[in-house]
């Protein structure tokens, strides 16, 4: 019973070793070699406005929380739209409701201004 497992411990095994094996040898064999210009951090070759930990507007969080659901939705209509001839009409039609969905969706935000930046 456990001889089927052995394949899949070694694997994971494999990988792991694979992941970690480049962070210890550069911990080992790269030069440590510091000096005030590696240590800066790198802001498109000016100076940073502000601190790096400053609050984001929520509006950020507002369009990547919709771009996230809308890209999610899209990614749906690819496997229907490659096996639109072979599906029946209630596949069909449950596609239709599902676009309908995010039609409705995307008409109530654009409504309440939640896609419009200031």
């Amino acid at each position: 019973m456990l001889n089927n497992y052995i394949a899949i411990l070694f694997f994971i095994a494999i990988g792991i070793a694979i992941g970690f094996l480049p962070i210890v040898l550069g911990h080992f064999l790269a030069p440590y070699r510091p000096y005030q210009d590696k240590n800066k951090p790198y802001e498109c070759g000016f100076d940073a406005f502000d601190d790096a930990r400053s609050k984001f507007d929520v509006r950020f969080y507002l369009v990547a929380i919709l771009f996230i659901i809308f890209d999610l939705e899209v990614a749906f209509l690819l496997p229907w739209a490659t096996v639109i001839n072979q599906i029946n009409w209630l596949g069909f039609a449950s596609m239709l409701f599902f676009l309908a969905l995010l039609i409705i969706g995307f008409i109530y935000e654009w409504q309440k201004g939640a896609l419009e930046w200031e």
